[in-house]
């Protein structure tokens, strides 16, 4: 994987909207069925929005019914780190992009095979690339 992307809390204000800011930066969540991605059936990569980093094959997208993006695996293991999250009285496991930091969603085992896993995500935290279209690199 890349380089890490290390900032100042300013400087990703700077370089975010103010709704990536809010997901990626101050763990937010996005409204259920709200995002872009939530019903978007193209074949290509999902992208880190804060730093252009490859996640997740469209391959692996499924309709998991939640209303947002969902996947059940990332393109590689290394793309995103996983840890514990104990906000909101519960116990989650806390999907961010491994070259930012970036909060991306949350993991549970719930999902279909082959892993059983659901990658739910935020679209606002994503950005994507067609299967034959070059990655902008977002790294600023």
């Amino acid at each position: 994987m890349s380089d890490k992307i290390v900032k100042t809390d300013a400087e990703w204000k700077a370089s975010l909207t103010p709704e990536q800011y809010h997901v990626l930066r101050k763990k937010g969540t996005e409204r259920a069925f709200s995002g872009a991605y939530y019903d978007h059936h193209e074949d290509g990569i999902y992208t880190c929005a804060a730093c252009g980093q490859p996640l997740f094959d469209a391959q692996t997208k499924y309709e998991s019914g939640t209303g947002w993006p969902s996947f059940y695996a990332p393109i590689h293991a290394a793309a995103v780190s996983e840890s514990k999250d104990f906000s909101f009285l519960m116990v989650r496991t806390e999907v961010t992009c491994s070259r930012c930091g970036g909060h991306l969603g949350h993991v549970f085992d719930d999902g279909p095979q082959p892993t059983g896993l659901r990658y739910c995500l935020n679209s606002i935290s994503l950005n994507f690339v067609g299967r034959n279209e070059t990655p902008a690199d977002e790294s600023r």
